[in-house]
């Protein structure tokens, strides 16, 4: 189950705002969801942007968005819990189970789980062809691509396939025999309390939540296009909260739901024949960032991009939900906020935090508003009522910046210095900004870049 909320310092949660406001101007995407989780608890959630354009209809975090092949890693958590109770092995020929299919016998279920079986994608493109707009089966995908020629030998190859997930998905039915959603619901929903969960292979969003975007080239945005029934099944078929997929998240950390041993095969990189590293596990892409070990997968289906990111050793983990599809902005984002919460950042990273703190305290500015508990004594005396109306009138005019970049920093007087160049195009602003060792501000004014 949930664990009780943590909370974030003020500076953090600015700071991402500031991130996600910048991503998404910069996107053009409508909107995303966030869910961040901190020391193994929920630590911040929260929607930016409009979640339906018209008419127009604000993101909340209780809105559900369709998180695409993140959906992966319940069909091979589900696969692994039924290795666990002796039903199967991932270790058996899928050919056991599914014995119509190209070189079924040669094919393990873990090569399937790991991308490494050779079974050709049947939806690698990022768009909605026509042929997809008219429902089909789990069966008939397995039918057309599960008995092509592999695209490799077994093992010696890594290439991301959505057809393996189809039969991950028919045999975790045969197996278990339920539908899949069925087990899903029963084996990891339920006992998670994620009750947000929507199956959106079946149906669509209802209204009450957010429309799925696309755009032709720097067109204007529109409303996605459906899939059939059926396309999405076990390789992308779920939609939920950014809160209740966080919850998933706490569960990965804590090893709370599966058996140690099944944790360690999913989160363990698969090899391929030859000894060489596939970056991926079961279901999940392994991989360590600046120190930090990682599990994560990002997922995309028809006007919706997601990113799902857990440092597991951290106890920390990003969850970035959006509605439009072939954007970056999911990606974008959570690496945004991953160093705010994790620490210990790289040199590029600090920078991209006290950019992003600045620029919040900016747009503040640009509403005759400030956050005066970012700033010390003085500081804040400065921003007398007077200030924040000039600040206002002269600001507001210039819109959303289209960079904010720290341009210099240096140790003065006991505190950090930092230079921000600010550009709208045809006008460029500076702010000066002096940190004191605690965090809060001494100064922060905007300037003429000539002054």
């Amino acid at each position: 189950m949930l664990t009780a909320a943590a909370q974030l310092p003020a500076t953090t949660e600015s700071a991402m705002d500031a991130a996600a406001s910048e991503v998404l101007a910069a996107t053009g995407v409508p909107s995303a969801s966030v869910a961040v989780v901190s020391g193994g608890k929920v630590a911040y959630v929260k929607a930016y942007g409009e979640a339906r354009l018209s008419p127009e209809m604000a993101a909340t975090p209780e809105m559900q968005y369709s998180i695409g092949s993140i959906s992966k890693e319940f069909t091979a958590a589900l696969l692994l819990m039924l290795q666990q109770d002796g039903k199967l092995s991932i270790d058996d020929p899928v050919g056991k189970y599914l014995p119509g299919l190209t070189r079924a016998n040669e094919v393990t279920i873990r090569e399937v789980l790991s991308m490494t079986s050779g079974y050709q994608d049947f939806w690698p493109e990022d768009y909605v062809m026509t042929t997809m707009m008219a429902n089909t089966t789990a069966e008939h995908i397995l039918d057309v691509w599960g008995k092509k020629p592999l695209d490799f030998d077994p093992g010696t190859e890594w290439q991301y396939s959505n057809t393996n997930y189809v039969i991950a998905g028919r045999i975790a039915e045969i197996v278990g025999g339920k539908p899949l959603m069925e087990q899903l619901r029963e084996r990891i929903f339920g006992p998670l309390g994620m009750t947000s969960v929507l199956n959106s292979d079946a149906s669509r969003l209802p209204e009450t939540d957010p429309t799925g975007y696309y755009r032709h080239a720097l067109g204007p945005l529109r409303p996605a296009p459906q899939e059939g029934v059926g396309w999405m099944f076990a390789a992308g078929e779920l939609a939920m909260t950014a809160r209740d997929l966080a919850k998933w998240d706490i569960s990965l950390m804590n090893r709370t739901l599966l058996s140690k041993a099944s944790y360690d095969e999913m989160f363990q990189e698969v090899k391929l024949k030859d000894g060489k590293g596939s970056g991926y596990g079961l279901g999940l892409d392994v991989g360590e960032r600046d120190g930090h070990r990682f599990v994560a997968h990002s997922g995309e289906v028809s006007g919706f991009v997601a990113q799902n990111t857990v440092y597991v050793d951290d106890k920390v983990s990003v969850t970035v939900l959006t509605n439009e599809d072939a954007s970056n902005a999911a990606s974008a984002l959570e690496r945004r906020i991953a160093p705010l919460v994790l620490g210990g950042a790289s040199e590029g990273d600090s920078d991209k935090t006290a950019e992003a703190r600045a620029l919040a305290i900016f747009t503040g500015l640009q509403q005759g508003k400030v956050d005066r508990s970012q700033l010390t004594e003085l500081c804040n005396a400065y921003f007398t009522q007077e200030a924040l109306d000039d600040y206002e009138s002269s600001l507001k005019p210039l819109g959303t910046p289209v960079s904010f970049t720290q341009t210099s920093e240096e140790k003065r007087g006991g505190m950090t210095f930092r230079v921000f160049r600010v550009d709208f195009g045809k006008k460029q602003l500076r702010v000066t900004v002096y940190e004191e060792p605690d965090g809060k501000l001494e100064q922060y004014l905007v300037i003429p870049p000539g002054n």
